[in-house]
């Protein structure tokens, strides 16, 4: 096995392995990123969910309230008003969802399904979490959701909720009196669940993660011409050349010229020191013959 044969494969082995590792590590960190880029996504709506309730309670149902009486004003429902603001923004991003999942909700709209009743029967069973977080598959691809507990913390919420007798009848006209009571002071109804597809974030992660990959092949490629070039014209072929010179001299041959060791490295001092032995066996071989 030659030389160049032997250093060509040990390249190629620290290579692959390189090659293995960088894309085991890269591709795991690349793909984290791309799941820390959603949750903010998602937490972000998350917080335009709350700041759109919150406006609603402070600023709009004070100016709507003396006209609940004659009729009901949805908008004036801090659930109701986050939910139509976010569906404006379903029609341009419709994999971005926003739900105000209740289980027995005033609006049938409302109404968790089963995955997000899941959610609300673990907020209600331990009431020390405050966010839930995970990952579905859904018709549209990879979704990550986030989910937060409705619980009722401000009374002020039974008047509509408590029993059909307290709510107002404007109310009652519009949704009836057979769903979103018996709520009580404290219990957890429902949670506010974001979700964001991951199917962006994942696909521009594997486009870096191509790009990277191709650009470290491409660097290993150059660099593998690279060094086969220097071993061959510094190693290679004076060693080559030493050899042949030092076949011609075995057989008497001392008509060949010395090495030209010009440079000073490794190569250099061998072939300073072959030029030392020719020049010796040279006046040997003189001598043996005077």
């Amino acid at each position: 096995m030659g030389l160049r044969l032997k250093f060509n494969l040990v390249l190629l082995v620290v290579f692959v392995g390189g090659m293995g590792v960088s894309a085991i590590v890269s591709h795991r960190l690349l793909n984290e990123n791309a799941k820390e880029e959603t949750l903010r996504n998602a937490g972000l709506m998350m917080e335009a969910a709350l700041a759109v309730r919150t406006y609603t309670v402070k600023q709009v149902k004070p100016l709507l309230d003396p006209h609940l009486a004659d009729t009901f004003l949805p908008q004036t429902v801090p659930a109701y008003a986050a939910t139509e603001t976010f569906n404006n923004l379903h029609v341009k991003y419709p994999n971005f969802t926003y739900k105000e999942a209740t289980l027995n909700p005033t609006n049938p709209r409302d109404r968790a399904v089963e995955w997000e009743s899941d959610l609300v029967q673990r907020f209600r069973s331990d009431e020390r979490l405050t966010e839930l977080t995970g990952e579905r598959d859904t018709p549209s691809g990879r979704t990550l959701y986030i989910a937060r507990p409705i619980t009722i913390k401000d009374a002020a919420c039974l008047a509509c909720h408590s029993v059909p007798a307290a709510a107002p009848a404007s109310m009652l006209r519009i949704y009836g009196d057979s769903n979103g009571f018996g709520w009580q002071f404290m219990e957890t109804v429902g949670a506010q669940v974001v979700s964001v597809p991951m199917s962006v974030p994942l696909n521009n992660a594997q486009r870096t993660f191509n790009t990277f990959m191709l650009s470290l092949g491409g660097i290993f490629l150059l660099t593998f011409v690279v060094l086969n070039f220097m071993l061959s014209r510094i190693i290679i072929r004076p060693v080559a050349h030493m050899s042949a010179l030092a076949d011609r001299v075995s057989t008497g041959d001392f008509a060949v010229p010395e090495f030209p060791a010009r440079e000073r490295d490794e190569i250099g001092v061998l072939g300073n020191s072959f030029n030392r032995m020719r020049r010796s066996l040279q006046k040997a071989m003189a001598m043996i013959d005077g």
